[in-house]
């Protein structure tokens, strides 16, 4: 009888919870107010060649390369950056090794930990979600072949100093160490100037938060020039769509666009963790386009109350250490006013 391996059947199913989602998408962290037009436009110019081709993600990569002040072997395109989480677990991972995860933060690394037969080891924040540094070092050990770092981190907007971040890949040599900067583009500060310096150190980028990208699937990883050929081995030659290479040059070109949203949403998150604070709801400074805060009892009669008012939030209740909690994400200034009367109605209703 056909069976799957034993370490796809250990795999937790990861349902996000896309259907019937009518109202402003205040759930899922996305931009709000789309892409940049100069994309729009591309997308309309494309043609019956373009897509009856096999894409070629190399000219893209040289562009992306220079942007990021990197040299080409050290970047590789993928479908997402949850294809650059896949490929590092397939690369690093064999049965019984260890990944290294902050808690709470992306469902997906222990996914794709799993799928390759590696063990999450899960280390909870510190009690207001503070990146847990001193923990992980504690807990690297023989098997320790990854740690994956979300900074700043979904669900907790919380970041992860450079410095901490530089000992832990010090500390475990043998290990991947991936830093997810994937909104990065709300907080302003990298660690790609290490990647090649660290010869453990990956950084990975995406074009799904700030450039409003997420239905094209675009990211970035970054790597050591070595490592990184290793890891070509396992990806697919046309893993990002015509579509998506297409478009990335005028995403990347128009910078413009880029600043003025993540400039209102930086303005927009301090006037909506305000009114938070106003209404009597503790939550957790972010570096992020979202907000996560404490609704206790209240969190679905205030789930609910929102999308019965056009604004959809997220219940983050089952998130290690996030009981009672919702995350808003931060839109356009008018977005947040709307988000801030809504909020202002559910809580006196």
């Amino acid at each position: 009888m056909l069976r799957v391996k034993e370490a796809v059947l250990k795999v937790k199913e990861y349902h996000p919870p896309l259907g019937g989602r009518a109202g402003m998408r205040l759930d899922f962290n996305e931009n709000t107010a789309g892409c940049s037009p100069r994309v729009l436009a591309r997308v309309r110019r494309l043609d019956l060649e373009e897509l009856a081709k096999y894409p070629e993600r190399e000219p893209v990569e040289r562009q992306l390369a220079e942007r990021f002040g990197v040299r080409t072997g050290q970047l590789l395109l993928t479908n997402g950056v949850d294809e650059a989480i896949h490929l590092l677990c397939q690369a690093y991972l064999e049965a019984a090794d260890e990944m290294l995860l902050p808690e709470p933060t992306y469902a997906m690394y222990e996914i794709y930990a799993a799928g390759a037969g590696g063990k999450t080891i899960g280390v909870p924040a510190g009690p207001e979600f503070e990146f847990p540094a001193e923990a992980l070092a504690a807990r690297i050990g023989p098997r320790t072949r990854m740690l994956a770092i979300a900074s700043p981190n979904n669900p907790t907007g919380a970041v992860a100093e450079a410095g901490a971040v530089l000992e832990l890949a010090k500390a475990a040599p043998q290990a991947a160490v991936l830093v997810d900067e994937a909104y990065f583009e709300f907080y302003g500060r990298t660690l790609l100037g290490e990647v090649g310096q660290v010869p453990n150190l990956f950084v990975a980028r995406t074009f799904s938060k700030a450039y409003g990208l997420a239905g094209l699937r675009a990211g970035v990883l970054v790597g050591p020039a070595e490592q990184m050929q290793m890891l070509r081995r396992l990806a697919s030659p046309y893993n990002v769509n015509a579509a998506a290479l297409a478009c990335l040059p005028e995403a990347l070109a128009d910078q413009e666009y880029i600043a003025n949203y993540t400039a209102e949403v930086r303005r927009g998150r301090d006037r909506l963790q305000c009114e938070l604070a106003a209404l009597g709801f503790k939550f957790w400074p972010s570096q992020a386009n979202f907000i996560l805060f404490l609704a206790g009892e209240k969190r679905l009669p205030l789930i609910e109350a929102m999308r019965r008012r056009g604004i959809l939030i997220r219940d983050r209740h089952r998130d290690p250490g996030c009981a009672g909690c919702v995350r808003i994400t931060v839109g356009t200034g008018a977005q947040t006013e709307a988000a801030i009367e809504a909020l202002r109605a559910a809580v006196n209703s």
